[in-house]
């Protein structure tokens, strides 16, 4: 909404009180009464109150009362400090051009600046791509990519990430009776994706849940308030189990000199909605309805003999479920959660969550990693959040699009961790569904690439027992890195790898491998050149590339490093060239410049240029086809008689795909426009390059009856072949030259007979 409007009496009088309010909450050490600052921002903030006028957002809200409102919740519910509260006050103003970064910087400090630097950023990926223009869940490739952007300036700075989280928690308080239907929904469902799981990662337990509700209440309005009926329904029998459950407890606690207090806490609504989903029951099916806490009043140094001896009277009185125990006590939770849970059988056979902790580590559970700032001297462990902070930032700067990065995020926050140990007892934490090779590439970069497994010592495995670095890392685990000299880093470890931060390491090692390749065969062709006395061209070497059908450098260099490519290969196209450039045909014969004509000079006008109405034309492929310049695709790899279209390039040139290629739905929804009919012409003559999957028992010798059946038949060559064998099952790769997909489907047909063959599959 881009009109601008004075406050109404009411929004002046209530912005005023919030002012006050929020005043009397910090009590002075935030904004101090003797503050020559925090008089510069009164008499800015009355000014823009009584003379200003605010550009509302999209629900109406007043900007300047919804950041007091912010500020306020921030030093309640997360207990931020002056810089933090100092630049939500001042956000609208920088974002409606009143005052600016530089006069902020001057007048209140270089931490507030950057704080609403970070904010900014935020602030203008909204307007380039506002929630009003079309459905934020779905996260189409553009949303993609400034969800990227958004990421990468919240992880800039802790309290970005904090501000921008209470931020949402007000808006979704406010919106409750919005006119915008549209916009709450999107703002809903973009608070459940993000805001809420985020929140859950820093620990600010009571915001995710509280967004959570909010988020059903506005997105699954009858499941919301047929749980909240039904919890009212039921609270006064839940009351009074809780009292009988806790009576007992209490006695024994205060007979041990403990000091502490207790209180039942229901489950949220959210919560029980999905434990409803996830058992398929109706509400009355889901038991564990409320846990119990009880919080221990006791100095920093006694808080774990103190926790334990809890635990200690409790399971004596009640029968506990140990495969439910969790101990975050001796090993924290990354974002510093510290707790106790146990579920024992409490009265009249119902299980019942009980938590464990001190009044410091409940703070710490309310508010996340803020209150580390508050207890630095006690335990401070705030090391595993930033590290968690810089993998994310790793992951998204090296990320190749957007939603790769949005789902990897996404599974980044709701994965749990896994704890293990090196040879000299170092603790190390991952997360869930790390590998040896994670860990090895987390100890060092050189250490991950020469990785070929690990010795791990366990409670669930033998001594000493050697794994490969695919193994899943486990609890408990003490692992020791084994590496040869001779190992490579490979593509595929990006799919063996967990963490963001073994992909990037990986990324780049492989990077520096082609770089490495690509200046060993630049030197083996110039030496090939100047044994047969040819002279080399850059600008003809990089047209020959292109004409053997390579876009990048990089993939011409690899293929030749592989053998996939032939050097004399190269050099007979780059010696073609070099006659047609003279003016000489393959006969030595002088040819006139005006009988050839380049592919860039003919231009498919029926088929380029979008039309009202469908074309009839259709290219005819043909090895002697004349004037254009046609490729067959290497995703799909097409040949004599499948079904294929035309796709115009950006280069003007025609790739051929077949018409069930993966691309091809992408490409006709895209670009439509540039798609052009196509057929095979006559009977084919031509060999075309197929790749077959074979997946069957690795049993002895069915290798050789494969290959058997290739060499008989004299109109098949075998290129290559590459087999790779686990846990009983050979998975193999055959790339084979081959005339037409007649000839292709027999072959198929031929090698599924062979015993012990479970899949055969063209790719």
């Amino acid at each position: 909404m881009e009109d601008k409007t004075i406050f109404t009496p009411e929004e002046r009088q209530q912005a005023l009180e919030l002012y006050d309010q929020l005043r009397a909450l910090v009590n002075g050490p935030t904004l101090p009464g003797e503050d020559e600052n925090e008089q510069k921002l009164r008499h800015h903030l009355v000014k823009v109150i009584n003379e200003g006028f605010v550009r509302r957002d999209v629900f109406g809200l007043n900007p300047i009362i919804t950041s007091l409102q912010t500020a306020i919740l921030v030093v309640e519910e997360i207990g931020l400090k002056r810089e933090a509260v100092i630049a939500i006050m001042l956000r609208p103003s920088i974002e409606q051009d009143l005052i600016n970064i530089e006069d902020v910087e001057h007048d209140y400090g270089t931490s507030v600046a950057r704080i609403l630097q970070g904010l900014s950023r935020i602030q203008e990926l909204y307007q380039r791509n506002p929630l009003t223009d079309g459905d934020r869940s779905a996260f189409g490739s553009s949303q993609g990519e400034n969800f990227r952007n958004l990421l990468l300036s919240l992880a800039e700075d802790m309290r970005v990430i904090l501000i921008m989280i209470a931020d949402r928690v007000n808006m979704m308080r406010q919106i409750r009776d919005t006119e915008n239907l549209e916009a709450k929904t999107e703002v809903s469902q973009e608070a459940a994706f993000l805001y809420a799981p985020l929140a859950h990662k820093l620990g600010l337990y009571k915001l995710k849940s509280e967004l959570e509700d909010l988020s059903l209440k506005y997105l699954e309005h009858d499941a919301y308030y047929h749980i909240k009926e039904k919890l009212n329904a039921t609270k006064q029998v839940r009351d009074a189990y809780i009292q009988n459950f806790i009576g007992p407890i209490e006695e024994k606690l205060k007979a041990a000199g403990l000091k502490f207090h207790m209180k039942g806490r229901t489950k949220s609504i959210h919560s029980i909605w999905q434990k409803m989903k996830k058992q398929k029951c109706a509400f009355e099916g889901v038991y564990d309805l409320f846990a119990i806490r009880i919080i221990i009043d006791c100095p920093p140094e006694m808080e774990k003999q103190c926790c334990w001896q809890t635990f200690a009277i409790i399971t004596d009185m009640y029968t506990s479920n140990p495969k439910r125990m969790r101990d975050w006590l001796s090993v924290p939770k990354s974002n510093g959660y510290e707790s106790l849970h146990i579920t024992v059988l409490g009265p009249e056979q119902k299980w019942v969550e009980v938590q464990i902790r001190t009044e410091r580590m409940d703070e710490i559970a309310e508010r996340g990693v803020a209150a580390h700032w508050r207890y630095k001297g006690v335990k401070a462990e705030g090391g595993g959040m930033d590290e968690w902070l810089a993998g994310i930032r790793q992951m998204l700067e090296n990320a190749d699009d957007g939603l790769k990065a949005m789902d990897q995020f996404k599974m980044e926050l709701e994965e749990e961790e896994v704890y293990v140990f090196t040879p000299k007892g170092d603790l190390m934490r991952f997360q869930k569904g790390s590998t040896v090779l994670d860990m090895a590439y987390h100890i060092h970069s050189k250490v991950g690439s020469a990785c070929t497994g690990a010795r791990i010592r366990s409670a669930l495995s033998e001594n000493g027992k050697v794994v490969t670095f695919r193994y899943e890392l486990h609890s408990g685990d003490q692992v020791e890195i084994l590496t040869s000299s001779t190992q490579r880093p490979k593509q595929e470890w990006l799919n063996i790898v967990k963490t963001p931060r073994a992909k990037a390491k990986i990324r780049l090692a492989l990077k520096e491998t082609q770089q490495k390749e690509a200046m060993m065969v630049k030197e083996m062709l110039e030496r090939k050149f100047r044994n047969r006395k040819i002279e080399q061209d850059e600008s003809l070497m990089m047209r020959s590339m292109k004409k053997l059908g390579y876009k990048e450098a990089s993939d011409f260099y690899r293929d030749i490093a592989s053998g996939t490519l032939d050097v004399a290969t190269v050099i007979d196209k780059y010696l073609e060239l070099q006659q047609v450039e003279k003016g000489v045909d393959a006969d030595g014969k002088q040819v006139s410049k005006n009988a050839m004509r380049s592919a860039d000079e003919f231009v498919l006008e029926d088929h380029v240029a979008p039309q009202t109405q469908p074309s009839d034309d259709v290219l005819v492929i043909d090895k002697n086809l004349k004037g254009i310049d046609y490729q067959l695709a290497k995703c799909c790899n097409p040949i004599y008689g499948d079904e294929v279209f035309g796709f115009v390039t950006a280069g003007g040139g025609i790739k051929i795909h077949r018409c069930d290629c993966p691309n091809a739905h992408e490409m006709r929804r895209r670009f439509g426009y540039r798609i052009v009919k196509a057929k095979w012409s006559g009977k084919g003559s031509s060999q075309y390059s197929i790749t077959l999957r074979v997946i069957g028992n690795d049993d002895l010798g069915i290798v050789n009856n494969l290959t058997s059946i290739i060499s008989k038949d004299e109109k098949l060559i075998l290129r290559s072949i590459n087999i790779d064998s686990n846990d009983g099952l050979f998975r193999g790769n055959l790339v084979i030259m081959i005339n037409d997909n007649t000839r292709l489907e027999s072959l198929i047909k031929k090698l599924r007979t062979v015993k012990g063959v479970k899949q055969v599959e063209r790719i």
